[in-house]
């Protein structure tokens, strides 16, 4: 696997470059990615955060031809640079807008709304937006239809699972928005963060038994320690993470509890401590 380089232009399908922003992280891998489809006119996909080394080789690649902007959720990594782009060129803003949540880019607000299921003529290419909130509650991926080519945002990433924070992100939802793409004929999935992954079954698979795993793990775990908090749980589900991510891990911990007491399992104590519902 090549090293994925910011401001590269590299083609990932005919048709298809994905330019990696220069915010390289703990959370964001190599750094996000952003798609550009197209060949007579342009489709720019999660142009990422608000960075002129970012916007400058989307532009350099696109040139005068960029019609639409997409954006998979509002995240500050993925659509802060939407706006600069739309001021340059003109091309249409094409997602939901931002929850009233945290960590949301307020500066996003869309020409048009994509229904589920809906499939976006883009001239070149045309796009099946597929509504799957829980990482985000806005959270769309894009289906390309001739292709096969899922651009999942951060609903599915490569090398590692996504954080599920609520209140906005939700873990029953994310859980079945997994579920419902293996309905969908999908040969490749095009990440937010990291390489295409070429096997997308196994891949959704991979996450929805991890998931499942950790769900399982939790419940015994509260069973085992009545009224511990999340931050104490924290450090018994995620012995297999390092200490210095368990702040972070506290949140999909949560939405892993909310889900539980969803499903009946647990109950929280006035105190914020967790037990199991009897």
């Amino acid at each position: 696997m090549s090293k994925m380089m910011p401001g590269i232009a590299e083609q990932v399908a005919n048709g298809i470059v994905r330019i990696v922003a220069p915010n390289g992280g703990m959370m964001t891998g190599p750094g996000t990615n952003t798609y550009v489809l197209g060949h007579t006119a342009f489709a720019v996909i999660d142009p990422g955060p608000a960075m002129p080394e970012q916007t400058d080789a989307i532009i350099r690649y696109t040139g005068d031809k960029l019609r639409w902007i997409l954006v998979t959720h509002t995240h500050r990594d993925h659509s802060p640079g939407a706006q600069a782009l739309h001021e340059m060129t003109g091309a249409r803003l094409i997602g939901l807008p931002p929850p009233d949540a945290p960590l949301q880019d307020k500066t996003f607000v869309p020409d048009y709304q994509p229904a589920d299921g809906e499939v976006l003529n883009l001239r070149d290419f045309q796009l099946q937006a597929i509504h799957t909130p829980g990482h985000a509650s806005n959270h769309v991926c894009y289906l390309e239809q001739s292709g096969g080519m899922l651009f999942s945002g951060d609903h599915i990433n490569q090398g590692s699972t996504v954080v599920i924070a609520p209140p906005d992100g939700s873990m029953s939802l994310y859980l079945g928005s997994l579920e419902r793409l293996k309905g969908y004929p999908l040969r490749a999935i095009a990440p937010g963060h990291g390489s295409i992954i070429d096997e997308p079954r196994l891949a959704i698979d991979r996450l929805i038994n991890h998931r499942r795993a950790r769900e399982a793990r939790t419940l015994r775990l509260v069973e085992k320690n009545p009224g511990l908090t999340v931050e104490a749980l924290t450090t018994k589900v995620y012995t297999d993470v390092s200490s210095l991510l368990h702040e972070i891990a506290q949140q999909s911990l949560l939405a892993h509890l909310l889900k539980l007491a969803d499903d009946g399992e647990v109950v929280q104590l006035p105190d914020k401590g967790w037990v199991v519902n009897t």
